[in-house]
């Protein structure tokens, strides 16, 4: 069967990216071929060796059989309603061209009430499968009917790297809305160096986050899109504090100890139902840094059940009785 993947892809977001590189994966695994709607074809062609078309082109709907929309926060319309219009849109021309779609592995929200109310008309009747257990909540109190699933990027395999103990790895995101989270990042980041840990400052969408270094200026910084160096910093380093959900799903694929400063519900939801410790916005510098000194990590049999939650999701979606078991990774 061939298998159409639609989300944010081709933007050098290293958190979709790795969204993307897991549901590729598990496709081939299973013996499915998939294409991609893309921002950057040739970019995502480049660096998943998959087909790719642009997202603005409405007949690549028609490469494939089945349309995941997903995963990640694509429901939403905090960012803008055009975001949300697109993908709604795109939900209808599929349908349109009698294509079955499933929304996968979605959070939903947040919504205003007229996101709502377009949200509840465009799912009704589809396949809905949501990653956490807030959105699937939210969806009951929409009328939706939905699965549980998870994350994808939590069945990447983390690569054969030492494990850095005195590492922290630090990963903020830009925003005039979250200045002060990142301030408190930088501070417990300050912390961390006076008690003899190393830091390193990575940014997860070079070019959007690249304001965050004026902050950071005194520590090291790497900026990567690439969902495989985030993954490899993340099984080198010995604890991660993140505001991106996906540095903390990629340090739960590679089972390093986490904590999250939400500046969204996605980000709070997962460190929930992994047991982490998470603060909100703006965050304290000082519980933080001593969440990395101390190892407070998941409760790792949370993480291992969201891991085989993301397997049945692909279970759900293709109509597969019998998964394909694969390596989870550490922890």
């Amino acid at each position: 069967m061939v298998v159409g993947v639609a989300g944010y892809y081709g933007f050098k977001n290293a958190g979709d990216e790795a969204i993307l590189e897991a549901i590729l994966r598990e496709l081939r695994d299973r013996g499915h071929r998939a294409v991609v709607l893309s921002g950057n074809p040739a970019l995502t062609r480049e660096e998943h060796k998959t087909p790719a078309y642009h997202r603005l082109n409405p007949l690549a709907l028609l490469k494939a059989d089945l349309w995941l929309l997903g995963g990640g926060g694509l429901l939403q319309d905090f960012t803008s309603r055009l975001s949300l219009r697109y993908y709604l849109g795109l939900l209808r021309l599929a349908r349109l061209f009698r294509k079955r779609v499933v929304i996968f592995n979605q959070s939903l929200g947040p919504l205003s009430p007229w996101g709502e109310r377009r949200v509840a008309q465009a799912l009704r009747g589809l396949p809905v499968i949501l990653r956490d257990q807030d959105s699937l909540a939210y969806a009951k109190r929409l009328g939706l009917e939905a699965e549980l699933g998870a994350d994808p990027a939590l069945l990447l395999t983390p690569p054969p790297v030492a494990r850095e103990e005195g590492l922290v790895l630090v990963i903020p995101r830009a925003g005039e809305a979250y200045r002060e989270g990142v301030k408190s990042l930088y501070a417990a980041a300050n912390h961390l160096l006076h008690e003899g840990r190393q830091v390193l400052v990575l940014l997860m969408q070079p070019g959007y986050d690249d304001e965050v270094a004026e902050v950071f200026f005194h520590h090291r910084i790497e900026r990567t899109g690439d969902p495989r160096r985030v993954l490899y910093l993340a099984a080198q380093a010995g604890y991660v504090i993140s505001m991106r959900l996906h540095g903390l799903i990629l340090a739960a694929a590679a089972g390093t100890p986490f904590a999250a400063l939400s500046y969204d519900p996605k980000v709070a939801a997962f460190a929930k139902e992994t047991g982490a410790y998470h603060q909100d916005l703006p965050g304290d510098p000082l519980l933080l840094a001593k969440a990395a000194l101390y190892g407070r990590g998941p409760d790792w049999d949370k993480v291992a059940r969201l891991k085989e939650r993301a397997r049945r999701s692909f279970d759900l979606a293709l109509g597969e009785r019998h998964p394909v078991k694969r390596p989870s990774g550490r922890g």
